[in-house]
C-alpha cells in the first residue's frame, strides 16, 4: 500500500512540474519529485526519503500564450492573418493573433539561418560559394556571388540579415553544414529545441517550399534566442554596410546595401517613445510583406513584435506600428 501511495505523489508531482512548465508563470526554481533512487520507481518500499532536487521550468523565461491574446489599447485590430506583441520584461503577451497558425516565412527564416550559423561556426571562417549559389526564382533578392567567390562568415551573416541576400544564405548552409540538407536538419533540431514545435524549415533563404512553415509564436522564440549573440544585435541594427570579398579569380569586388527595415532606412517612421534595435523582414508571393523587430521603450525594456502575411509594405509597417504604440 506504502508503494502505491508514494507512486501515486510521484505521478501528482510530476503532472504540477509540467504545468508549471508550460505555463511559465512560475519563476525560479521548482522542486523536482523524479529520482531513479526514489522510493516506489523501482518498488523500493525503503520510507526513508532523499533529498528534493529542483528543475529550471522550460518557460521560466519565455512569454506563454493562448492562440489568441487581445489588447484594449489595439483599437485597429491588425489586417494580417498573424502578428505578436511579446514584454521581454514581464515575460507576458501583450497582444497575439492565430499564434499557432502555420504560415510561410519568407525571409524571416534567415533568423535561423543566423543563429544556427552563430552556434556552430566562428565568424572568421571562409566560406566558399558553390554553384549552388545560382538562384533562378523571380524576384528573388541576391547579392550576385558566383562560384568560387569567398568571405567570411561575418561579412555573410552582414549581407544574410541586412541585404537579406538569398544566394549568401545558400553559401553559409553548405560553408558551415557541408550542405543544405545537412543545415536544416540543424535549423530542425534548433526549432524543436527551442519550443518550436510548428515550424518546419527546407531551406535557409524563405524562399517558397510547400512544407517550408512556422508560425507567430514560433519566430518570436527563435528571434528571442537569436538576440542573446551581440553579433545578431549589432548587425540588425546596422543602417548600412559596405565590404570588400574576393571573387574566384582572385581579385577585390565590392558590396554595399542599405538595410530592409524600413524604421531603419528612414522610410517609416518610428512610434513615439519607441526605439527600434532592429530586426528581419522577408517579402514573398506565398508570405506577403512580414517583419520581425526587437525594440524598446523609453525605459529600455525590451520587445519582440512580428507581423505576418499583410498585403503591402504601407499595410506591413502600419500594422507594426499599431502594435509598438499599445506598448504604452
Amino acid at each position: 500500500m506504502r508503494c502505491i501511495i508514494k507512486k501515486r505523489l510521484l505521478s501528482i508531482s510530476i503532472a504540477v512540474i509540467l504545468v508549471l512548465s508550460l505555463t511559465g508563470c512560475a519563476g525560479g526554481e521548482i522542486p523536482a519529485a523524479f529520482s531513479p533512487d526514489m522510493p516506489g520507481m523501482n518498488f523500493n518500499i525503503n520510507s526513508e526519503l532523499h533529498e528534493v532536487s529542483f528543475v529550471t521550468p522550460f518557460a521560466e523565461n519565455l512569454c506563454v500564450n493562448e492562440a489568441n491574446v487581445e489588447n484594449e489599447k489595439i483599437p485597429d485590430d491588425p489586417e494580417v492573418e498573424a502578428a505578436g506583441l511579446f514584454d521581454l520584461s514581464s515575460k507576458e503577451t501583450l497582444y497575439v493573433k492565430n499564434a499557432f497558425t502555420p504560415m510561410h516565412p519568407a525571409s524571416l527564416t534567415k533568423v535561423m539561418t543566423a543563429l544556427v550559423a552563430l552556434k556552430d561556426a566562428d565568424t572568421t571562417e571562409l566560406l566558399t560559394a558553390s554553384s549552388n549559389v545560382k538562384i533562378n526564382e523571380k524576384g528573388a533578392q541576391l547579392a550576385k556571388i558566383n562560384e568560387g567567390d569567398t568571405m567570411s562568415l561575418d561579412q555573410a551573416l552582414h549581407i544574410l540579415l541586412m541585404y537579406s541576400a538569398n544566394d549568401v544564405a545558400v553559401m553559409i548552409a553548405e560553408g558551415v553544414s557541408g550542405s543544405v540538407e545537412a543545415f536544416c536538419q540543424r535549423m530542425n533540431e534548433e526549432a524543436r529545441a527551442l519550443g518550436a514545435t510548428h515550424t518546419y524549415f527546407v531551406n535557409p533563404n524563405g524562399l517558397t517550399g510547400e512544407s517550408h512553415l512556422t508560425c507567430a509564436y514560433d519566430l518570436y522564440l527563435i528571434f528571442n534566442e537569436a538576440i542573446k549573440y551581440d553579433l545578431f544585435n549589432e548587425i540588425i541594427s546596422m543602417s548600412s554596410y559596405s565590404t570588400v570579398y574576393h571573387t574566384a579569380e582572385g581579385t577585390e569586388k565590392e558590396f554595399s546595401c542599405g538595410n530592409t527595415n524600413g524604421y531603419l532606412s528612414g522610410t517609416y517612421a518610428t512610434p513615439p517613445g519607441i526605439t527600434v534595435i532592429g530586426g528581419k523582414t522577408g517579402t514573398t508571393a506565398a508570405a506577403g510583406h512580414c517583419l520581425i523587430l526587437y525594440s524598446k521603450d523609453t525605459l529600455g525594456n525590451p520587445y519582440i513584435s512580428v507581423v505576418l502575411s499583410a498585403d503591402s509594405s504601407d499595410s506591413l509597417y502600419r500594422d507594426m506600428s499599431n502594435l509598438l504604440e499599445a506598448v504604452y
